[in-house]
């Protein structure tokens, strides 16, 4: 018989799967925050529950655990963490220190099937969804070195398209008894699914962030497939009925490519699209890397787009470019090893 993973359960998850044992209903709570709060890896070490059921468990249960293959420091603090999968396959996850809060960026899939042209991890096709466990053991492996304040689902691959893993691991980290953070801590981020914004929207109380990425359907269909199924008409109005607790704001995320979407005229129609929703604007110069055509725009350019949201009042942030010195961008620690280990397997 296959062994249940508990760290793909939810709190009432749990619940029910102790109870199909006969046992009492507040021993799920004990065990959740043996694995959230104190880090077990065991349920040897859990010693509030008794021996016999700690048996028990371990005959029909277990506990999954990541460690990470390889790890990058960049001169920033920014961290970079490789993690090897059961089956072979790898996801990264990136660590973000900043004004004091650290921001673990994490992954719901390998690879993406969105191929946006900007993003080098679509450039590996999806392999498969991450599970609920493989998303939360990434927190727990960074927890373990590093404190962590924030969580972004920002990584490898399109968290709304893994919904059914996606959601039961924002329960997690959002319980009282799980990770316990706050719900204002916790985003998730899409390109743009429709129907899955409202399913999000339902099954969890969490932040949102859209990439944006241009202001007219001609040119965000040329770097997002997604925007000829899901267009910006559709997009923006699904933004505006997302249901934010009070004094929340979606993010809109703009990556800014060189004389593709980084005009003037850009950033008019930027502050007429989202006039009637709440939001802030996260500006993001375009992360190069090889075998990718796009430019990241000079300086002024960008300055330029900034000044003229913020005199429109928009909250406009530009995020500074992290962890330069350490491939920082999504996959590019991935695809690195894999090329290594694709000569070395060559050479022998």
């Amino acid at each position: 018989m296959e062994k249940t993973d508990v760290k793909n359960l939810t709190l009432e998850g749990l619940e029910n799967f102790i109870a199909g044992l006969g046992k009492e209903r507040f021993r799920a709570k004990q065990i959740f925050k043996w694995l959230y709060q104190m880090d077990a890896r065991s349920f040897a070490e859990m010693t509030n529950v008794s021996k016999e059921f700690r048996s028990q468990l371990e005959e029909i249960a277990l506990i999954s655990n990541f460690d990470p293959e390889a790890v990058e420091a960049s001169e920033d603090g920014t961290r970079k963490y490789l993690f090897r999968l059961a089956d072979g396959s790898a996801v990264e996850s990136v660590l973000i220190p900043d004004e004091g809060r650290n921001t673990l960026c994490i992954s719901s899939q390998v690879g993406c099937a969105m191929g946006c042209a900007f993003c080098l991890t679509g450039t590996f096709g999806l392999s498969r969804n991450l599970t609920t466990a493989e998303i939360v053991n990434q927190v727990c492996a960074v927890k373990r070195e590093q404190p962590v304040s924030n969580i972004v689902f920002m990584g490898m691959g399109e968290p709304l398209a893994n919904l059914s893993a996606v959601i039961p691991a924002v329960k997690i980290l959002t319980d009282p008894d799980g990770f316990q953070f706050s719900t204002r801590k916790v985003t998730v981020s899409t390109s743009g699914l429709v129907p899955e914004m409202a399913e999000l929207g339902r099954g969890a109380t969490v932040n949102l962030a859209v990439s944006l990425n241009a202001t007219t359907d001609e040119v965000r269909e040329k770097i997002m497939p997604v925007n000829r199924a899901y267009p910006l008409k559709d997009l923006l109005a699904a933004c505006k009925a997302f249901p934010l607790p009070s004094r929340r704001w979606i993010t809109i995320e703009y990556v800014m490519i060189r004389d593709l979407n980084d005009t003037l005229e850009d950033a008019k129609r930027l502050v007429r699209l989202i006039s009637n929703i709440p939001s802030k604007v996260n500006l993001i110069p375009f992360n190069e890397h090889e075998g990718c055509e796009f430019k990241s725009p000079p300086q002024e350019t960008i300055d330029r787009f900034h000044k003229y949201l913020l005199d429109k009042n928009v909250t406009v942030i530009t995020r500074s470019s992290r962890g330069g010195d350490i491939s920082a961008a999504c996959g590019q620690l991935k695809g690195r090893l894999d090329q290594q280990a694709g000569k070395t397997d060559g050479e022998e």
